[in-house]
């Protein structure tokens, strides 16, 4: 079984890094919110930075989705409609089941051990109300569940898709309530996969999967 992609929000070590760090980060939190122009003059003096490193970050998160260059005007924080966040859920179902159904057999002992100190990770963060460290905890439970040496190109697909409503699920997040309910969640998937049961993973996953949705939809 491979592991988990690497956590979004680890400590950066070079300029560039340190930039998409902080972007990432204003992201998720929600200061900067989907539709909202990103000022890299200032973003690169709060810093401590030259444009050049902020200017580079911005490029690495325009290949994921997260924001989008408008000729003239700058970099902007995606601004999705909900048929957008629709089809992408619709996606990330038929992508995510096919996935999960391959991870499965091989999760050991030690795979769900990781599982459980990930879902572990989103409680403690959620109780603190710290939604950048949530979301980080709740990729890698996600991706400890799908990711599998058997199916690289399908990974890749997913988390193109992930990465492509990260500000959308930072607006989820921080919501107390939400936090709960996918804290919950998390433990229906857990006891899913601790059974090996396939079926009932993939219910609880969609089930997961299509709060979010109603959520953002009452949000959008």
């Amino acid at each position: 079984m491979s592991q988990a992609a690497p956590p979004r929000l680890s400590p950066p070590s070079t300029a560039a890094q340190h930039a998409l760090h902080s972007l990432r980060l204003l992201i998720v939190s929600g200061a900067l919110r989907p539709g909202q122009r990103v000022n890299q003059d200032a973003l690169a003096e709060k810093l401590g930075l030259s444009v050049a490193p902020v200017r580079e970050a911005l490029r690495a998160l325009e290949q994921e989705g997260q924001v989008s260059y408008r000729p003239r005007r700058g970099y902007f924080v995606t601004e999705l409609k909900i048929e957008d966040l629709e089809e992408i859920y619709a996606l990330r179902a038929l992508l995510e089941e096919r996935a999960a159904r391959q991870a499965l057999p091989r999760l050991g002992k030690a795979e769900i051990e990781r599982l459980a100190l990930a879902a572990k990770q989103c409680e403690v963060a959620a109780e603190v109300g710290d939604v950048a460290r949530e979301l980080d905890a709740n990729r890698s439970f996600h991706f400890l569940l799908l990711s599998g040496d058997s199916h690289p190109h399908l990974m890749r697909l997913i988390r193109l898709l992930w990465d492509s409503t990260e500000a959308y699920r930072a607006l989820y997040y921080n919501s107390p309530a939400e936090r709960r309910h996918a804290n919950a969640a998390h433990a229906r998937i857990l006891r899913a996969a601790r059974a090996g049961d396939a079926d009932r993973l993939v219910a609880e996953m969609g089930a997961h999967r299509q709060r979010a949705l109603q959520v953002l939809r009452a949000i959008l």
